[in-house]
C-alpha cells in the first residue's frame, strides 16, 4: 500500500514535501481523544501501538474539549493512560466555536509532525474537526475511524453529524458489529476500508471490572443493592423543558420503588435548576460526576440503569444490567437485539411500565456479542500491521 508523503512548511511560509523516510521506520500515528467518552476508547488502542515500538510510533493528542479534574484527569489516572504528547487545551464552547478552535491548533500540530495516520475514536466534535484538517492537508493525512458505521438516523444529534461526516473522510473504518459494516456499504464506502473488529470500549472494561469491584463507592455514598443509576446529559433532554420534567416526574414516581443515584455533571445541575426540573425529595442521590472506576463499580450492581448515552447502553449490555434508554433512538441496535437495552424516550408512562417490569422479573442474562471479547485494540493493531509491511 503506497503511503502518502507529509507535508512541512519552508522558510518562505509555502509547503514543501517532507523528507523521504525509509520504509523500515515506524508506522506514525497521531491518536486523538477530546472528551470523557473517548478515553476509555483510546487507551487500549495506546497500549497496543506502544507494545509494538518496532513497527509503531504512536502519540497522543489532547484536544481539551473536556478538561477538569472529573471529566478528565482522573479517567487518565485510573485507565493507565500516559500523560497527553500535545494538549490544545481548546475548552468549551459551542459547537462551531469549538470546532473550529480544534480544527486551527490541530492543523499546526500536522504540519510539526508529519504523521502517517490520524486515529479518531467515538463521535465527539474532536473526532469530526480532526478528520477535516487531516482529509485537507496538502497532500492528505491518512485517517481511520474507531467506533465507524454507528448511525441513529437523526440528524438532530451533533454526534450524528460527527459520525457521517467522519466516516466520509476516512480511509480506514474500525467497526463494532455487522449492522455498522451495513450502513457504511449503503453509503458507498468501499468494502476493503472496512474492518470490522469489536468494541474497544468493551476492552476497557473487561480489563479494569476486577479492580473496580474493589472499589468502596456504595460505603462512601452509604448505599446498597438494589439501586438504580442515572445518567442524563444529552440536549434534547437536559435542554428541553418538556422532556426534563417529564423524566423526572418519572423518578419522583420510581425513587418509591427503589433509590436512585444520579452522577450528574455540573451543567445538568444547572439546566435543571434554570428548567424548573422539580427533584424528588427523597429516593434520589445527587452526586458529583465519578471516575471510571467508581463509576463501573455501580453499574455493575445496579438492578436497572436509566441512560442517554450511547457508551453506556453497551457496557450494560455486557455487565447484563437492565438498561432503559432515554432516546426515541439509538446508534446501537445490537444492544436491543443482543443486550439489555430497551428505547422509552421521556415518556413519563414508559419509563415508569419499563422499569417496573424490569423490577418484577429476574435480571435479564445478556447475550454474548461476536468480538466484545476485550481483543479489538489488537486487531487494530494487526490491521496497522499490514499497512506497516506494505
Amino acid at each position: 500500500m503506497k503511503k502518502r508523503p507529509a507535508a512541512r512548511a519552508s522558510a518562505s511560509g509555502k509547503r514543501a514535501p517532507a523528507p523521504a523516510r525509509s520504509k523500515h521506520r515506524a508506522l506514525r500515528l497521531l491518536l486523538v481523544a477530546g472528551a470523557r467518552p473517548n478515553f476509555m476508547k483510546v487507551a487500549p488502542i495506546l497500549r497496543e501501538l506502544r507494545a509494538r515500538p518496532d513497527l509503531f510510533d504512536a502519540r497522543l493528542v489532547h484536544t481539551g474539549q473536556h478538561y477538569d479534574e472529573l471529566m478528565s484527569d482522573v479517567f487518565f489516572q485510573e485507565l493507565e493512560i500516559p500523560k497527553p504528547d500535545i494538549h490544545l487545551g481548546v475548552g468549551s464552547g459551542s459547537h462551531a466555536a469549538q470546532t473550529a478552535r480544534i480544527m486551527e491548533a490541530f492543523e499546526k500540530v500536522l504540519e510539526a509532525d508529519h504523521p502517517d495516520w490520524v486515529v479518531v475514536v467515538g463521535d465527539v466534535n474532536s473526532t469530526m474537526a480532526c478528520s477535516m484538517v487531516a482529509a485537507k492537508m496538502s497532500p492528505p493525512i491518512r485517517v481511520a475511524h474507531v467506533e465507524a458505521g454507528l448511525r441513529s438516523r437523526d440528524r438532530s444529534m451533533p454526534e450524528e453529524v460527527n459520525r457521517i461526516v467522519t466516516d466520509a473522510l476516512s480511509d480506514l473504518l474500525f467497526t463494532t458489529g455487522p449492522d455498522a459494516d451495513r450502513n457504511l456499504v449503503s453509503e458507498g464506502v468501499d468494502r476493503r476500508k472496512i474492518h470490522r473488529v469489536g468494541n474497544v470500549m468493551i476492552d476497557t472494561l473487561r480489563r479494569f471490572v476486577a479492580r473496580a469491584d474493589s472499589s468502596d463507592v456504595t460505603r462512601r455514598l452509604g448505599i446498597a443493592p438494589p439501586f438504580a443509576l442515572l445518567t442524563l446529559h444529552r440536549p434534547s433532554n437536559v435542554d428541553d423543558p418538556a422532556a426534563l420534567r417529564r423524566i423526572f416526574r418519572a423518578l419522583e414516581v420510581l425513587a418509591r420503588d427503589l433509590p436512585i443515584v444520579f452522577p450528574a455533571h455540573p451543567r445538568t445541575v444547572k439546566m435543571m435548576q434554570d428548567l424548573g426540573a422539580q427533584v424528588p425529595a427523597t429516593g434520589l442521590l445527587l452526586i458529583e460526576p465519578l471516575g471510571y472506576l467508581d463509576f463501573l463499580h455501580l453499574q455493575r450492581r445496579a438492578r436497572l440503569v436509566l441512560t442517554d448515552s450511547g457508551g453506556i447502553q453497551e457496557e450494560s449490555s455486557i455487565l447484563g444490567v437492565p438498561c432503559l434508554t432515554l432516546r426515541e433512538n439509538t446508534e446501537r441496535p445490537i444492544t436491543l437485539s443482543r443486550g439489555t437495552n430497551v428505547l422509552v424516550g421521556s415518556d413519563e408512562k414508559r419509563i415508569v411500565g419499563a422499569a417496573r417490569r424490569i423490577l418484577r422479573r429476574p435480571a435479564p442474562r445478556a447475550r454474548p456479542i461476536p468480538l466484545w471479547d476485550g481483543k479489538a485494540a489488537g486487531r487494530i493493531a494487526a490491521v496497522f500491521a499490514r499497512y506497516k509491511s506494505c
